[in-house]
């Protein structure tokens, strides 16, 4: 058999490994997969209010350019600028959610692949890859 015909040895289940510490390890990287997903929601959500701002204080210099001064200046200081949540704009929001959350998550599915598989990232995956292609066929490698 090929190197490409086999996972490569970072994939591999090291020995002494069962199914259930496979997949139990699987389980938490696929949380984190889903961690590292809700932070991509949430850096969409820091940029597209930052660009609201920036759109709003474009809208409060047309309003005002028309003549409605009153209504720009009610909108200039209530919402621009505003805090999204209580003392935070969207960039303390990330950076809090990294610190507090996105980073301690990494730490622990780090530690658990440690402990469990040797640090060998995607095991489930390799072993589901080898379980489902078609062995020898062109386009189903095991790896490049």
């Amino acid at each position: 058999m090929t190197d490409r015909e086999r996972p490569a040895p970072e994939h591999r289940r090291p020995d002494g490994v069962t199914d259930a510490e496979v997949e139990a390890v699987g389980r938490v990287s696929e949380a984190l997969e889903t961690v590292e997903q809700a932070r991509g929601h949430l850096y969409a959500f820091h940029q597209l209010l930052g660009r609201a701002d920036r759109q709003l204080g474009d809208a409060v210099d047309k309003l005002r350019d028309a003549g409605h001064d009153e209504t720009a200046d009610r909108l200039e200081t209530d919402l621009v600028g505003r805090n999204v949540l209580d003392g935070r704009w969207t960039f303390q929001v990330v950076e809090e959610f990294d610190d507090t959350y996105w980073s301690v998550f990494r730490d622990h599915e780090r530690a658990v692949r440690d402990e469990i598989v040797a640090g060998h990232r995607h095991v489930f995956e390799a072993e589901m890859k080898e379980a489902r292609r078609t062995h020898g066929r062109r386009g189903h490698e095991s790896r490049p």
